[in-house]
């Protein structure tokens, strides 16, 4: 979903947590049938001779242990030293939304591939993305309709919530039970079902972003079956969307402060100014002129549009971003095209027209399911449904923070949603849990860690930067090898990312550690990784 329309077909990412249904007693599933990935799964990687694929069966309702089933998609490297070996790692890289099963040999080219020695890596696609059954929500033409440049902003944001509701209820009514049925909970309940046809008595658990959102809900449920847990980039403990909003906005103005000296730091670079005033007044005037007349790329399916939009979402970007954003509003002000803006376009337009008939290892492949991802929102997450309120709340919010306070992005998504809300409540439990947070972030801020202890328990070790579900990356990252292997928790700080220079490039995307967030794409995945 966009980050400044809010409306539902946004991209979203977001978290979940525990519902009250007790665990529901089923038989174990079959343990799985493995096999290389490269030879069953469409799209794997031929030279990976070292990945396995199989599928789990769960049901669909896991209430109805002997009604509809689907199939969970899971993967598998084996521990390098079988000697040694120590039980299994099950990841989540976030979402919700988004596809797991590449983490196995993502995270060996991390900097917690150790965990490979000693443990069996274990991803898997949650239920409705990816290689596991999922629904596809057949597009139309009219999903991609924008109002008129000449309309207010208001009118504007009514119209996409209003398109935007008619695609959720028309999605969600393709499959009802299995709409009813996407949630954090159920998912949570799927890793059970994976960890019983593993033959493991106790699982490890890493999850990034929702992903601890999911590993909350894991614990909560089953905490006899966990042996330690690792949740990097938590999510708030209360799943409501509002509280969401107001804190993402009030931690990525704290960015755009920051972006903003650092852009005046290099103004011989830049030309925007050398001071915070000059460089502010440069970038809102920039994006007022956007706003108002708006630039054009692409055409068809494929087009996109550089906005005022456009100008929130870069002013507001992750510093490991910051080369390249100011890069791209340097091209903007000078009226090139960014080719970061042609790349959107581009993948939107493929984002539109992709559909793939076959399902499972024989379907194409899908890293994130826009469906998945509201329907889980929508089905969990307390929030306002009412265009009105909705809006009120985004004024009052742009009034508060001018810079970002558009980047809002649950702002009313959930409009006409048919479905009932599940709230989730956690709990705390006994297993060890290391709970990591970014001092600086504001994909998930680091008060929703805080959050998290204070309801589920835990020791919360700090990062020093701003780069969301990056522990996998940073030297730090032997602090979760430590900890999966002795289990001692840590409330520890480290450096963290350094802050850029002009010349550092942005971050790669597309390695499978994390959903990632980019800037320039306008329907990037908003809130969570």
């Amino acid at each position: 979903m966009t980050r400044t329309a809010f409306a539902a077909s946004a991209v979203v990412a977001l978290a979940a947590t525990l519902v009250t249904v007790a665990p529901v007693a089923s038989a174990a599933p079959a343990a799985p049938a493995w096999k290389l990935c490269k030879d069953i799964a469409n799209g794997w990687p031929a030279g990976d001779a070292q990945t396995e694929c199989a599928s789990v069966a769960v049901p669909l309702d896991h209430a109805k242990p002997d009604g509809r089933k689907i199939n969970i998609a899971i993967s598998r490297i084996r521990a390098s030293e079988p000697a040694a070996r120590r039980g299994v790692v099950v990841f989540n890289p976030g979402g919700p939304g988004g596809s797991g099963i590449t983490m196995p040999p993502s995270m060996l080219r991390s900097t917690v591939k150790d965990l490979g020695r000693t443990h069996d890596l274990i991803g898997f696609d949650p239920r409705g993305v990816g290689y596991s059954d999922r629904m596809t929500c057949p597009a139309l033409p009219e999903d991609t309709e924008r109002p008129p440049a000449s309309w207010s902003a208001k009118e504007k944001a009514r119209f996409l919530s209003a398109r935007d509701g008619r695609a959720n209820r028309r999605c969600a009514e393709t499959d009802l039970e299995f709409a009813r049925n996407l949630t954090t909970d159920a998912i949570a309940r799927d890793i059970d079902a994976i960890r019983a046809a593993l033959g493991e008595k106790k699982i490890n658990y890493y999850g990034v972003s929702w992903g601890t959102a999911l590993g909350a809900h894991y614990r909560s449920l089953f905490d006899g079956n966990v042996d330690r847990m690792l949740l990097d980039s938590v999510m708030l403990a209360n799943f409501d969307l509002d509280e969401i909003d107001n804190t993402t906005v009030a931690a990525n103005e704290n960015l755009f402060n920051d972006f903003v000296s650092w852009i005046a730091r290099y103004d011989r670079v830049y030309r925007f100014g050398t001071t915070h005033g000059e460089v502010s007044k440069a970038l809102f005037d920039l994006r007022k002129l956007l706003t108002e007349s708006p630039r054009v790329v692409g055409s068809g399916p494929s087009q996109t549009v550089i906005d005022g939009d456009t100008i929130t979402n870069l002013i507001t970007a992750n510093r490991s971003w910051w080369s390249a954003a100011a890069a791209e509003l340097v091209k903007i002000r000078d009226n090139d095209v960014p080719e970061r803006a042609r790349q959107a376009a581009d993948a939107v337009g493929e984002r539109a027209t992709a559909r793939s008939a076959a399902r499972g290892f024989e379907g194409k492949p899908e890293y994130f399911s826009r469906f998945l991802n509201v329907a889980v929102i929508c089905n969990e997450a307390l929030s306002t449904r009412d265009f009105e309120t909705a809006w009120e709340h985004r004024m009052g919010r742009i009034a508060k923070y001018p810079a970002a306070g558009e980047s809002a992005s649950f702002d009313g998504m959930c409009a006409n949603w048919p479905l009932p809300v599940q709230p989730w409540r956690l709990k705390s439990g006994a297993s060890a849990l290391q709970l990591v947070g970014h001092l600086y972030e504001g994909v998930t801020p680091i008060d929703w860690a805080v959050s998290m202890r204070a309801k589920i328990g835990g020791a919360l070790f700090t990062i020093e930067d701003d780069w969301h579900g990056s522990l996998s990356r940073l030297p730090c990252g032997a602090t979760g090898v430590e900890f999966f292997a002795a289990g001692k928790t840590s409330g520890a700080s480290c450096p963290g990312a350094p802050i850029p220079t002009p010349e550092t490039p942005a971050p790669k995307s597309g390695d499978g550690l994390t959903v990632e967030r980019s800037p320039y794409d306008k329907d990037r995945v908003a809130a969570f990784g």
